[in-house]
């Protein structure tokens, strides 16, 4: 891009003013960012109206219908999420009735999950939300495409403070679980 034709670049006497085209280039960074959360935010309001679900809860509970049943610690590496977070997702899906938790038979200790038959009529009914949209437009980048928006991303997370690698890949804006 030519300096000359930066949105919002004043010229001086010949002169560029990177100050001013600097300035218009963070704001439409933060208004980029702020349009990311807004859709976050929406959806997961729009998901919490019609199905009482958080989209965490609603990704957890999407995982546990791929198969038919799982553990807890399966479903959690996959969601890239804590052992606590996983409890915590376990506890309030069991008390909304939407997930079902049962004893190993050879082994006692392990604890296998399935989705209760209200889980299963919730997920038929839940919007596709921003996540399923992100990961089908995402897949259908080219490699470097995908590698540089990666990239990108993880720069304005640590350009905001956020170096912490064990946060989960789900878009969710709530706060609760």
């Amino acid at each position: 891009m030519c300096l000359g034709s930066l949105p919002g670049s004043a010229k001086m006497g010949g002169m560029i003013d990177m100050g001013a085209a600097l300035e218009d280039r963070t704001k439409t960074a933060l208004t980029a960012m702020r349009k990311i959360l807004r859709t976050t935010e929406l959806n997961s309001k729009r998901l919490m109206h019609e199905t009482g679900l958080t989209p965490s809860q609603l990704i957890f509970m999407q995982m546990l219908e791929e198969e038919r049943e799982q553990t807890a610690g399966h479903v959690a590496s996959r969601m890239g999420i804590t052992q606590a977070t996983t409890t915590a997702l376990l506890q309030k899906l069991e008390a909304q009735g939407m997930i079902q938790r049962r004893k190993g038979e050879t082994d006692r200790r392990q604890v296998w999950l399935s989705l209760t038959e209200a889980g299963r009529k919730v997920l038929q009914i839940a919007p596709d939300g921003v996540h399923a949209r992100f990961h089908a437009e995402f897949a259908a980048l080219a490699e470097w495409e995908q590698a540089m928006l990666i990239a990108s991303l993880e720069r304005v997370a640590a350009m905001l403070g956020n170096d912490d690698l064990s946060t989960a890949a789900v878009l969710d804006a709530t706060a609760v679980l």
